[in-house]
């Protein structure tokens, strides 16, 4: 049945309006980005089917372009779409964190570091570089590793750090696995960038490991 034959109350973009984002399921969210379905299917029943094939909402949103044209429904046309939409949500995080204090804003800091590294196939070490109150200077990806490792040299940290002036710094990699707690050569890399970094007065705020779910804070579970 069309969609536009269900109850108004039921129709994914009135009820978007109506309660809200949230108030929606996967598949309708979905719905509303495809716009309409195919022959026989309407939007809804292609995004629940999408959702089956792909096996989720993030496997569909992390697919490469060729994996996700493969589908009934999607094209070169929908893929451009869909990478500029995550990619302005990517913007107005990094935007959110960057008007006030980082540690003012400690879920967007969240958001915006999962929204970066979540979907990257390999380990990759990046940092939030800081003024004196905690504003965001810069985020730059200095360092790319294999699937389970990447090698990160201090004196390269602390070169980035005096290129962007920054008072402090937060710390953050990823685990492809998914499982974010941290491994002993995590705490110890942490710890010799503190050393490292204190000659140049630069604190260190936090460490965050991004797995699945929220991203894990090393402050937060006394491991700095």
């Amino acid at each position: 049945m069309s969609i536009k034959l269900w109850p108004e109350q039921e129709r994914p973009r009135e009820k978007l309006l109506a309660h809200g984002s949230v108030a929606l399921s996967d598949a309708e969210l979905l719905a509303i980005f495809l716009r309409t379905g195919v022959r026989g299917c309407s939007a809804v029943e292609l995004a629940r089917r999408l959702l089956a094939e792909f096996g989720g909402l993030r496997q569909l949103l992390e697919a490469d372009i060729d994996e996700f044209t493969q589908h009934m429904g999607l094209g070169p046309a929908k893929y451009a779409q869909l990478q500029a939409v995550l990619e302005m949500g990517r913007r107005h995080l990094a935007a959110t964190i960057a008007r006030e204090s980082a540690l003012e804003s400690p879920q967007a800091v969240r958001d915006f570091l999962k929204a970066k590294l979540r979907h990257e196939p390999h380990e990759v070490f990046a940092c939030l570089f800081m003024d004196t109150k905690h504003r965001v200077l810069a985020f730059e990806v200095l360092f790319y590793g294999t699937i389970d490792g990447a090698s990160v040299y201090p004196r390269q940290v602390v070169k980035r750090a005096l290129a962007h002036n920054a008072a402090a710094l937060i710390l953050t990699h990823n685990h492809p696995s998914g499982v974010s707690e941290p491994s002993q050569a995590d705490k110890i890399l942490t710890e010799r960038l503190k050393e490292a970094l204190a000659l140049i007065d630069v604190r260190i705020l936090d460490h965050f490991i991004v797995g699945d779910g929220e991203p894990l804070s090393m402050v937060e579970h006394g491991w700095m």
